[in-house]
């Protein structure tokens, strides 16, 4: 496995040309991509979200697109629609941006449910059912979406089901005051992706997300993952805690995590450290549901349950 370690070092490094004073939500959008999954970013404009996603295209060769949700956005806009053409008097099939390596659903929470509910099939089986037929999305297939968690003007929340497609959520938050001088000396004048280079091929990426799978997670960390996850469905702030599709995504976080940093085993922190962007936006807080229906982030109190629960030794 060291060659494929290898491989994600570099993959990191090269984000890193990027991004500048972000290790931690570097390491979870990898953890998102060696475990096959897709991440929500809930953040202010202006803080690197589309320049991480395009980094991160960048640096595996992988084809890029980019959907701006708005309420006046299509499902056919999305995954595609059949167009005619006079010559042949046929339809041929034209693909959306859905069909790309790396998706970029920029604001996601702008469009109507709808839209929105466009990506479920794409992101729970990377296919696309459309004019009677079933298409095959690209491999590796992945959505980045954002969405400002502060302005709700002309916003429709993500529903559970929508939520529950997303392995994790995460943000980039205010870059220190030195890594902000950093920026202004490094990117002032130009792109900052344009210094990331390509250094993972798809096979390579293959390989690595295959070492994933082979991960060991010892029975007492499993079990460790199942209190952690009963505990959200009867904790007293919760009115609805993480299904088990939920489990299956932080066993599987948790795997992507302890390969990132060199092992071939899980350990009790690797759990730790990507419960709460695991599993926060699975539950619903009892004081947490605002007049609109909305949910504000479960966070903290997924942040003192798994305090709670007893590492296994």
């Amino acid at each position: 496995m060291n060659e494929t370690h290898q491989d994600i070092s570099r993959l990191r490094d090269e984000i890193r040309k990027a991004i500048v004073g972000k290790p931690e939500a570097i390491d979870l959008l990898l953890t998102a991509l060696l475990a096959g999954g897709h991440v929500l970013i809930e953040d202010l404009p202006g803080l690197g979200k589309t320049t991480l996603a395009r980094a991160l295209a960048k640096a595996l060769h992988a084809n890029f697109a980019r959907i701006q949700f708005t309420p006046d956005l299509m499902p056919a806009d999305i995954v595609g629609t059949s167009v005619y053409r006079q010559s042949s008097g046929e339809f041929v099939w034209r693909p959306g941006p859905v069909f790309s390596n790396v998706l970029l659903a920029d604001e996601i929470n702008r469009a109507t449910p709808r839209t929105q509910a466009a990506l479920l099939e794409a992101m729970s089986e990377a296919q696309v059912s459309a004019d009677g037929e079933t298409r095959k999305l690209p491999d590796p297939f992945m959505v980045i979406a954002t969405q400002n968690p502060i302005e709700h003007a002309g916003t429709y929340p993500l529903p559970e089901s929508q939520l529950d497609r997303f392995m994790l959520r995460m943000s980039l938050g205010y870059p220190g005051i030195d890594h902000e001088r950093e920026i202004l000396s490094r990117f002032a004048n130009h792109d900052p992706v344009d210094e990331v280079g390509v250094v993972l091929s798809s096979g390579q990426l293959g390989r690595a997300k295959a070492s994933v799978q082979n991960v060991r997670v010892d029975d007492s960390l499993k079990n460790y993952i199942l209190a952690i996850v009963t505990e959200t469905r009867s904790h007293s702030r919760l009115i609805a805690g993480a299904s088990p599709r939920g489990s299956l995504a932080l066993y599987r976080a948790s795997q992507a995590f302890g390969f990132l940093k060199g092992r071939d085993y899980v350990v009790p922190d690797d759990i730790k450290t990507v419960a709460v962007a695991v599993l926060s936006h699975r539950v619903i807080e009892r004081a947490a549901i605002d007049s609109r229906g909305s949910q504000t982030p479960g966070q903290s109190t997924l942040t003192r349950i798994v305090e709670k629960i007893p590492v296994p030794v």
